[in-house]
């Protein structure tokens, strides 16, 4: 019998099924990954934002992730919101043996501005995780944030890539996004920055949709889908940019909240 393989996200819950855990799985099965997930985090958020995050025990999380490990043929894994600083350190533990690739979404604050970090969790995750991480996937804040730079420009941005992945010998390759980048561009461009200096980008017109609830989710788990495919990092990121462009078109016309913005993207349409 064939053992198919598996893609583990490690993140919070969404309740709303928006982002978080929810995103990924519903976004890894419309691709055609198997997904298994460890929950971090249960969050009490929607569409307007997040009013509660309660980290659960390290130890619980750990055991999670480890009956995924013992029990599946994991090739991959998606890391997301982490909340706590002691669960940065018992995730570093537990996956600095693991064999295949890391894909890290620095899930720092949500999109309307509550912290999803606590106290101390930085210092953490620079020691600690983001030394075993394979690819990238942040925000225009979070690439900000890490690289203790600032960006007004797509130059900007491939800078302060160019500079984690200097500081970051095993990292591979960072996705910078390009949908706050330049925002009133026609035009939204990403970029591939990868640790041998070379840059790919990929254009697609900007679309206006205002449910774009759990979009980063979403795009750090269909890099990883593609990956856990057998797709290199350049093809699963083109693919990725195509995927994005159609669920983002899906929802264009339909929401699945009463809110009038951010409501989530829907991937049953695709």
């Amino acid at each position: 019998m064939l053992l198919q393989p598996t893609l583990l996200s490690i993140a919070g819950s969404d309740p709303s099924g928006g982002a978080g855990i929810q995103a990924d799985l519903k976004t890894m099965t419309s691709i055609g990954v198997y997904g298994a997930a460890a929950i971090t985090c249960l969050t009490i958020q929607n569409s307007r934002g997040v009013s509660k995050v309660q980290s659960l025990d390290p130890e619980f999380v750990t055991d999670q992730i480890q009956a995924v490990l013992s029990d599946h043929n994991v090739t991959h894994i998606k890391i997301g919101m982490t909340g706590s600083r002691c669960i940065l350190h018992c995730l570093a533990e537990i996956l600095h043996s693991f064999p295949g690739e890391l894909i890290y979404d620095p899930v720092l604050a949500a999109t309307t501005g509550e912290s999803l970090l606590e106290d101390g969790g930085v210092l953490t995750l620079e020691e600690k995780l983001l030394p075993q991480v394979s690819y990238l996937t942040p925000n225009t804040s979070e690439l900000q944030f890490l690289s203790r730079s600032s960006i007004s420009s797509q130059g900007d941005a491939i800078h302060c890539a160019r500079l984690l992945l200097k500081k970051y010998s095993e990292m591979k390759a960072i996705v910078v996004k390009g949908g706050h980048l330049e925002e009133s561009s026609p035009v939204v461009c990403d970029f591939l920055v990868q640790s041998d200096k070379t840059i790919y980008e990929a254009k697609r017109p900007r679309q206006w949709n205002p449910n774009l609830h759990g979009t980063g989710c979403t795009y750090s788990s269909a890099l990883a889908s593609y990956l856990c495919m057998g797709h290199d990092i350049v093809t699963a990121f083109l693919m990725t940019g195509r995927y994005m462009d159609n669920i983002i078109s899906c929802g264009q016309n339909s929401s699945a909240s009463t809110s009038p913005q951010n409501g989530p993207l829907l991937h049953f349409m695709l």
